[in-house]
């Protein structure tokens, strides 16, 4: 299977499934509203399709900042629940990793919840990535 970026707004519509199963609060309209704000941004994503199906995406955004240089933050990596544990989420992050290279970063980020064990083992384990600090929010009343 091969990874590839998405490009169109169907292709983008298409992983909406996906990338459900990762934020279970957001529903597809404000998912429609985001998605070409954060692109605008430079939001990219990338997927692994089996049989034709999109099973796997990788939201990212090439960053610059004084702690990390310029660098790859995953925002979404989500495999959808019948794809899991065969490899798909290793060889979307290996891919994010190489391009992330490839424009000259040097580092790859991400957050990931405290309650997602096997998410913070796949990453630290299986990934190599490490706990450099906490990610913390406040969310701010309108």
């Amino acid at each position: 299977m091969q990874v590839t970026e998405l490009q169109y707004d169907a292709e983008f519509e298409e992983a909406f499934p996906v990338i459900r199963e990762l934020h279970h609060d957001l529903d597809e309209r404000r998912y429609r509203e985001l998605i070409p704000e954060m692109r605008a941004a430079g939001y990219r994503m990338f997927a692994v399709r089996g049989e034709g199906v999109l099973v796997a995406v990788a939201g990212v955004q090439r960053l610059t900042n004084l702690y990390y240089g310029r660098h790859f933050y995953v925002y979404d990596l989500s495999v959808a629940d019948g794809a899991r544990s065969k490899g798909h989420g290793e060889r979307l992050l290996r891919h994010v990793e190489e391009v992330a290279r490839e424009e000259g970063c040097g580092f790859v980020a991400l957050a990931c919840g405290r309650e997602r064990d096997a998410a913070l083992r796949f990453y630290e384990d299986r990934m190599g990535y490490e706990r450099p600090g906490y990610s913390m929010r406040k969310a701010l009343s309108s």
